[in-house]
């Protein structure tokens, strides 16, 4: 019995202990504190219009080099595939025959003059008598007409013999244009001219350079109707411009500009082709080679410019998360018309004043309750990085995966 009423009190002693710890550990868990988000505050602004496109390359002129006369090839004078001169001996074609034909036209010439001379003293003779009675008037019509005919032979003659020193003279086959001069297309010894236009060369002028692109009409057709509405001014033809970047993916040095815009639609592509004249002094360029090109076709007014990794995207399309009431996260979907460096260009979907968030964006979800600070953007990969690789602490790129049930605003 006594044992009994000694173990009761020991039994609510544990009790209350048990119930003194269990309550302790419940005061003392600690609670997560919310996600740290890089911001930026968005306001309208100007932005340039531009629009990534795909070029080829060519000369600002192109020579075909032909033989204008018939005759054999001789030499070739130049070296293949250096810069020539306007005027400058490219090839030689045996100048025997054309020499000859000079010389029968020479001849022919010194005939007609002489028949001209021997006509003239008859006629001037016959003007003499005709007054006197001498000779009829039929003897001096005669006379005269000869003469006439001796003076037209001598015309006819003179102009063989012309016709046949500027033949002579195609006989050295030179440079129409400034330029480099390419590739051989007839070896010596081959007949050329002989009834057409033999091709033996052809001369291209590498500075400048033409890079040709075309646009299609829906394209067009937007730019128009935001130029209508106010939302984008677009530049007139010489003064928008482009920046060409290589096949490395490295940027040319000179800036392009636009020179020609085709009136017309081209029916085997359905779209409208453009053209600029981009500066090549060092002929780093060459005609034929494809570049990728970014043209400035004007610029758009009161939008907004959002970094890349701001912009995420799912199933609905393009979406930013900002900060909202409270600090918590809300989802706008925009319309990211174009890019402008690596910033995105939206035209809806947002508010003068929005937080948007750029960094730590992986660790929220829409709302959930943030503590923001102003984001930074990063620094320039050093020289020795790899080439695409992101900066230490660089902000996810805008094509991260979106956290696990941010697609359906959870």
């Amino acid at each position: 019995m006594k044992s009994s009423s000694l173990r009761t009190p020991a039994l609510c002693l544990g009790l209350l202990a048990l119930a003194a710890c269990s309550k302790g550990k419940q005061q003392g868990a600690p609670q997560m504190p919310p996600p740290q988000v890089g911001v930026i505050t968005v306001q309208p602004q100007n932005a340039p219009l531009t629009k990534d496109l795909v070029g080829r390359l060519s000369s600002y002129r192109s020579a075909d080099v032909r033989a204008r006369v018939a005759g054999v090839l001789l030499k070739r004078v130049y070296t293949e595939g250096s810069e020539v001169k306007k005027g400058q001996l490219l090839f030689q074609i045996d100048p025997a025959p054309l020499k000859a034909t000079l010389r029968a036209a020479q001849a022919s010439l010194a005939q007609a003059q002489a028949t001209y001379t021997n006509a003239h003293v008859n006629a001037q003779r016959s003007r003499e008598l005709a007054p006197k009675g001498y000779i009829s008037k039929a003897d001096l019509d005669n006379a005269l007409a000869t003469e006439r005919t001796a003076a037209a032979s001598v015309q006819a003659a003179r102009a063989d013999v012309e016709t046949a020193r500027i033949n002579l003279g195609y006989a050295n086959v030179t440079s129409p244009i400034d330029g480099r001069a390419g590739q051989q297309q007839v070896t010596e010894g081959a007949l050329v001219g002989n009834g057409t236009a033999t091709l033996l060369t052809t001369v291209d002028q590498l500075d400048p350079l033409y890079v040709n692109f075309s646009l299609s009409v829906s394209e067009l057709d937007q730019m128009h109707q935001a130029q209508s509405k106010g939302n984008v001014s677009l530049s007139q033809t010489d003064k928008a411009s482009a920046q060409i970047t290589l096949p490395d993916g490295t940027p040319y040095s000179e800036p392009a500009t636009l020179d020609f815009s085709d009136t017309a639609v081209n029916p085997s592509t359905g779209a409208v082709n453009l053209r600029a004249l981009v500066p090549n002094p060092q002929h780093r360029l060459l005609p034929g080679m494809y570049v990728t090109l970014k043209a400035k076709l004007g610029e758009h007014h009161n939008v907004f410019v959002i970094p890349q990794a701001a912009v995420l995207r799912d199933t609905v399309g393009a979406y930013v998360l900002a900060v909202g009431d409270q600090d918590k996260v809300v989802r706008h979907d925009i319309n990211a018309v174009s890019m402008s460096g690596s910033d995105w260009i939206v035209n809806s979907g947002l508010a003068a004043g929005e937080k948007i968030i750029v960094s730590g964006i992986q660790n929220v979800h829409e709302g959930i309750a943030v503590k923001t600070t102003p984001w930074q953007a990063p620094k320039a990969a050093s020289k020795g990085a790899p080439a695409g690789a992101a900066p230490s602490g660089a902000a996810p790129a805008a094509t991260a995966k979106a956290p696990a049930g941010a697609a359906h605003g959870k």
